[in-house]
């Protein structure tokens, strides 16, 4: 009985598998053919004629290449800031004593969690345009960090609380101040944690489209989920090269995820324990 449920299991997870990979698989296939092939002759099968053509007409012609470097720059200038930020925030709720902390670690929850990112989007803009950052690439940036530190904070803080006090006593008899012993003790020690919420937050300002298309105006400045839409519009018939762009899109996640499962894994597990 035991052999059987595991095998229907495995039939389970197997199925399950082949859904999930089943649209990438579709989108790769048909990047690598022609566009005749793509839509008409062979949408659904292997390429009968195999071409990386696409990947080049897209890259150079749709301006897949600008849109990616955007992307690239933005998305990992605020995970990163967000990431700083938000560690050295929960070093501070977790690790120092001061009045009304409970009351700043509600206020980060209710501001950053229970305000929905939409509802912001107007307000945003007008503050944008007061301080002339519309249409640069600080009008990403910054939101994207305020919106990234919330869930930051409360990864990273529930990490930061199951790490052994003696850990920081043995910091403060070496003698260091609670920078150094943030910089050189802690934040080694928080480095799961850390990854994982800079993939969470990597994730959401890559595949951001609504702040990209309201606060960046100039075509030299899109990201790729905006690019995207005007590739589509320009190049609707050509579903090849569409599928190439979306190849693009999506591999460099799929690359940072498959290189860091281990820590992401390990950072979402490690602040259940408490040790």
């Amino acid at each position: 009985m035991h052999t059987v449920r595991k095998s229907v299991a495995h039939v389970v997870l197997m199925i399950y598998v082949g859904i999930v990979l089943y649209p990438f698989l579709f989108v790769l296939f048909s990047s690598l053919k022609t566009d005749n092939q793509a839509i008409a002759s062979n949408p659904w099968g292997w390429p009968s004629v195999m071409t990386f053509n696409n990947y080049k007409l897209a890259w150079v012609n749709a301006k897949m290449s600008v849109f990616f470097l955007n992307s690239v720059y933005i998305s990992l200038s605020a995970s990163l800031a967000a990431v700083l930020l938000g560690a050295a925030a929960s070093f501070a709720l977790t690790r120092m004593r001061f009045g009304r902390m409970s009351a700043v670690s509600g206020l980060f929850l209710a501001l950053g969690l229970f305000i929905p990112g939409n509802a912001l989007i107007i307000p945003i803009y007008s503050l944008l345009v007061k301080m002339k950052l519309y249409n640069t690439p600080l009008a990403l940036i910054l939101p994207y960090i305020a919106f990234g530190l919330p869930l930051t904070i409360v990864i990273v803080s529930a990490f930061m609380r199951s790490l052994p006090s003696e850990v920081e006593e043995a910091g403060v008899m070496d003698g260091l101040k609670p920078l150094g012993l943030f910089v050189r003790v802690i934040l080694p020690i928080t480095v799961p944690a850390l990854v994982t919420v800079f993939i969470v937050n990597f994730l959401g300002n890559w595949n951001e489209f609504l702040m990209a298309n309201f606060y960046l105006k100039s075509e030299k400045l899109r990201t790729l989920p905006v690019g995207m839409v005007g590739f589509r519009d320009s190049y609707n018939t050509n579903y090849a090269q569409l599928s190439a762009g979306i190849v693009y899109s999506v591999a460099p996640v799929l690359v940072l995820y498959a290189v860091l499962q281990e820590k992401i894994i390990e950072g979402v597990t490690a602040g259940s324990v408490k040790g």
